[in-house]
């Protein structure tokens, strides 16, 4: 919003903050203020994580509307972001990684705690 906080100081907050200690930025525009139209799509936030991430050198994560593990993987692989949050998938569908893992072929990589092994 027009004399709201921006995406360069973003950048700056995340190098101080790298300074200090801290590991990793979730980065999100919010959408706390009514009257802001934010365009949104799949993966509308992804750039802000990709930005913060290779101009402040702090690990970033990604969210807005990465729905499936096809859309996911290439945000991490091609170092857009260090990792992806699906927040309200998760919500939705608490088996979302199980799922993820297995539309990537990795299902087999995973070990279920014992507890889990029925569910699995």
């Amino acid at each position: 919003m027009d004399g709201g906080w921006d995406l360069e100081q973003s950048v700056a907050l995340a190098r101080l903050l790298k300074a200090e200690g801290v590991d990793l930025i979730d980065c999100s525009s919010g959408g706390l203020v009514p009257q802001t139209r934010i365009p949104v799509g799949p993966g509308y936030q992804v750039p802000f994580a990709e930005r913060i991430r290779h101009e402040s050198g702090i690990a970033t994560a990604a969210v807005g509307m990465i729905t499936t593990a096809t859309h996911a993987d290439p945000i991490v692989r091609n170092s857009r972001a260090d990792l992806v949050l699906p927040a309200r998938d998760l919500l939705r569908d608490a088996q979302w990684p199980l799922r993820a893992a297995r539309a990537l072929g990795q299902a087999a990589a995973l070990t279920p705690p014992a507890q889990y092994q029925r569910a699995w």
